[in-house]
């Protein structure tokens, strides 16, 4: 059984990132751009783009833990492919393997049917000690 998902919250609200999917190891977001996402030189900031990447690979991970495990990112590789002035980014990412305590994830970060970026990462899977009563420490 996998384990239900939060509501957006924190960062995912700051940036405006709408998750429109999560099931079995995929899932898919989307962004609006705005003004306050571009950096000086009137391009989507870098940042924008890893964090759809990043909250989308938790997510497509999320979809796979049982009740009691958690999950975070170990490391994420970006590679930036072309730039975004405007428009609608939707990020879909995917587990390309799941081990008992690593999954490997890959995702592809779109404006229309350009790919503007693609990233691979690996999230650590582990006990969820603050769902068992503990601190989370």
């Amino acid at each position: 059984m996998a384990k239900e998902s939060l509501p957006p919250m924190g960062f995912q609200l700051l940036i405006g990132l709408e998750m429109t999917e999560r099931a079995d190891g995929v899932s898919r977001c989307r962004l609006a751009v705005d003004e306050k996402h571009l950096n000086p030189h009137g391009v989507v900031h870098g940042g924008v783009l890893y964090s759809m990447a990043d909250t989308g690979m938790g997510a497509a991970v999320y979809s796979r833990l049982e009740p009691g495990e958690s999950c975070a990112t170990i490391e994420l590789k970006m590679v930036y492919i072309a730039p975004v002035r405007g428009g609608v980014l939707e990020c879909e990412s995917r587990i390309v393997n799941r081990g008992r305590r690593v999954a490997v994830l890959e995702s592809e970060v779109r404006s229309g049917e350009r790919l503007v970026a693609k990233a691979l990462g690996t999230f650590a899977i582990f006990e969820d000690r603050a769902a068992k009563g503990g601190d989370g420490r």
